[in-house]
């Protein structure tokens, strides 16, 4: 009898719902835990993922809309500095001897390229041949006969590119202003040449993303000394 009163008098268990609200709200502020020492650590990668997780999970939480006052930022900070990093990593950076002297490439290849499709954009820098631009491909290469003006855009906005055929037969276009190419790649993101294959003579339209190019990494190899 006196095991039924204190039943009866006590708190009641709570129900089915109550315990999912309560176990929600404890897996919101530990979450939020973890969410806050990321972002002490300055990993927002994964506070992105956490944050968003608990907004999702925890709508009406306290959690989420703290989450909420910081998330947007976060967020907006990890996608810029990702983009970064990919167009960054398009680059490729080379010092290296080549014919009897020493070169510093920086080279990208065009956008959604495979096999035969690859067209390397190349910046290049020689002790003994100074500095160039040029595309290389596969052979049997371009169609240009003396100079060619390839058709271009720069960001979407028509531009004049000048080119010509390498002597040595190279499957290869050198741009025939290099400075000002250059100059130009280096406040563009996306570049796009309209350019004829002498196989078949097929018009192939190459796009660069360059807006990762860092000058500093393409160094300078300085002029060869005379013997």
């Amino acid at each position: 009898m006196l095991a039924g009163c204190s039943q009866q008098g006590g708190t009641p268990a709570p129900d089915a719902s109550q315990q999912q609200a309560q176990t929600q709200a404890t897996d919101a502020v530990r979450n939020l835990d973890t969410y806050r020492q990321l972002l002490r650590i300055g990993n927002d990668e994964m506070a992105v993922t956490m944050g968003k997780d608990i907004v999702k999970r925890f709508p009406d939480s306290a959690a989420a809309k703290e989450v909420q006052q910081t998330l947007p930022a976060i967020e907006k900070r990890y996608t810029e500095a990702s983009e970064k990093n990919r167009l960054g990593g398009l680059w490729l950076y080379q010092v290296s001897p080549m014919a009897g002297g020493t070169q510093s490439t920086a080279t990208i290849v065009n956008s959604q390229s495979s096999g035969n499709d690859r067209v390397q954009l190349v910046l290049r820098r020689h002790t003994s041949w100074g500095q160039s631009v040029f595309l290389y491909g596969s052979k049997p290469g371009f169609v240009c006969r003396g100079n060619c003006n390839i058709a271009s855009t720069v960001d979407g906005k028509p531009a004049r590119i000048m080119a010509f055929a390498p002597s040595t037969g190279e499957p290869a276009l050198m741009i025939r202003d290099d400075k000002a190419f250059i100059a130009m790649l280096q406040k563009a993101k996306k570049i796009s040449m309209e350019v004829t294959l002498a196989d078949g003579d097929k018009k192939q339209t190459l796009s660069y993303e360059v807006g990762g190019f860092d000058p500093a990494k393409w160094v300078s190899v300085g002029k060869q000394k005379k013997k």
